[in-house]
């Protein structure tokens, strides 16, 4: 609360100097030469926190802006700022791109075919004769007629929830796009709500590849990275094809990565 209190006060503080700056030298134009203020701002390339233009070093993370590993990273910014002509995302330098495959989803799937044929068990099935026919159980007409009602209902209802249940699983993963490039992981994820991320190469720490037996039938894999960002410590490419691909992609181009910043990640 307090910094954005803070942020919010160096705003306005920049916009009335600004202006008084402006009138000074219109009521004295001797000042006009002897007023310089330089009130640019940029984004340090660390913390993402905004600084002045002319610092070589961050007052928030402490990191020098001067450094070949800053100097790499603005790059690497001032390269995907740059908008499109077509307005289309650059897939011209992405190394590896895919999605979830809907195969990943085959053993929710046989859950939902085993709860679908319960669902039709409870609606052509009569139970209610069966209960009826009980020893010790007696039922009046009225009683059997709501009791197959309900039966009914409850298998419609069942077998309805499941199948929106797996259309929903099945969008959000049609839905789901990976991109590696050489200096960063991006990706895409929501229906309605879609969210865009990026992580950048030079904070994976480490990765793994996970396949069950399953997985290994159906050609598909998962990719766990453990990274230090903060937003995302475990990143998950799940159940992708060409897995032992992304693998190797992703471990080359990070082990480059950490040489060209000069990162060195302790155990």
């Amino acid at each position: 609360m307090s910094r954005t209190f803070y942020r919010l006060f160096n705003i306005f503080l920049r916009i009335w100097v600004v202006r008084m700056t402006d009138e000074t030298v219109r009521l004295f134009p001797i000042y006009k030469d002897m007023i310089v203020t330089d009130l640019r701002t940029k984004q340090c390339p660390f913390c993402a926190e905004t600084i002045q233009a002319r610092a070589i070093k961050c007052r928030f993370c402490g990191e020098f802006l001067n450094s070949e590993r800053a100097k790499t990273l603005q790059a690497g910014a001032e390269s995907d700022s740059e908008p499109l002509a077509d307005g289309k995302s650059d897939d011209s330098d992405a190394l590896f791109a895919c999605r979830p495959s809907l195969l990943g989803l085959a053993p929710q799937l046989l859950k939902g075919l085993l709860l679908v044929f319960v669902a039709a068990v409870l609606v052509r099935l009569p139970l209610e004769k069966l209960l009826d026919s009980l020893p010790g159980v007696s039922l009046t007409k009225p009683q059997l007629s709501l009791f197959g009602q309900y039966r009914i209902m409850i298998g419609l209802g069942l077998g309805l929830a499941v199948v929106c249940w797996f259309v929903i699983k099945a969008a959000r993963l049609r839905m789901t796009r990976y991109q590696v490039s050489a200096q960063r992981i991006e990706w895409a994820r929501g229906i309605f709500d879609r969210k865009v991320d990026n992580l950048d190469m030079f904070r994976v720490v480490d990765l793994k590849l996970r396949r069950s037996f399953l997985d290994w039938l159906l050609g598909i894999g998962t990719v766990v990275l453990s990274t230090t960002d903060k937003s995302d410590p475990e990143f998950v490419f799940e159940r992708v094809r060409n897995c032992r691909k992304l693998y190797d992609v992703i471990k080359k181009v990070s082990l480059e990565s950490d040489r060209q910043t000069r990162v060195v990640h302790l155990e």
